[in-house]
């Protein structure tokens, strides 16, 4: 049986909206009194796991679940073994570098040497700042990273902003974009090339359906 890794938050809606296009039914997920974290859809024909946004690529990528749908951000930092078959055009956003609306920083460039950015996205982060040859301390936070430059705690922070209402009213500019990021359909690899279930012939379906439910 076709099993489906689906995220938890801002994608889930069209995310199930998409599948339903296509004949996958996991609306239960989006009822407030349903505590289900797997089900079936209303056919039998296939499986729904509900899990955390970063943990959609580990259960594609281990083989519990043959497709998964989540954000090209958590696919850019955790870097999976999973096959990334198309962009859903769902979920926009940006991975930006923000500072203190007053702080003397227009641009990554400006912060010193060794300065401290605040972020979950840790692998980007890092990777960034080196392509830019800048020495800078990551400090991971996975809560409100928003904080750390508010306390003083860090300089910057690189986070996924969509509306960016969450930096202006916390008194925070963007400086720098680093990528936008949208929904992505993975698949577990072998189960794609092998064909797993006519997992093709799925896929295809949804790569009509993709542009025109969404």
């Amino acid at each position: 049986m076709l099993t489906v890794a689906l995220p938890k938050g801002e994608l889930l809606k069209n995310s199930i909206r998409l599948l339903q296009s296509i004949g996958l039914d996991f609306s239960a997920f989006l009822d407030s009194g349903n505590r289900q974290l797997q089900i079936l859809d209303a056919s039998g024909q296939a499986k729904g796991l509900l899990v955390r946004g970063q943990d959609v690529p580990v259960y594609v990528e281990y083989g519990q679940a043959q497709l998964g749908i989540i954000g090209y951000d958590v696919l850019r930092e955790k870097q999976p073994q999973v096959a990334q078959l198309m962009d859903l055009q769902f979920g926009y956003c940006r991975m930006s570098v923000a500072v203190k609306e007053l702080s003397p920083y227009k641009s990554p460039l400006d912060l010193p040497p060794h300065s401290r950015v605040a972020s979950k996205y840790v692998n980007c982060a890092r990777e960034y700042f080196h392509s830019l040859d800048l020495p800078v301390e990551i400090v991971p936070l996975y809560g409100s990273v928003e904080l750390g430059p508010i306390t003083g705690m860090s300089e910057a922070i690189v986070d996924l902003v969509s509306t960016g209402r969450t930096l202006r009213e916390n008194g925070l500019v963007e400086i720098e974009t680093l990528y936008h990021s949208t929904a992505r359909l993975i698949a577990h690899p072998l189960s794609y090339r092998l064909n797993s279930g006519n997992l093709n012939q799925l896929i295809a379906k949804l790569r009509e359906k993709a542009l025109v439910t969404v």
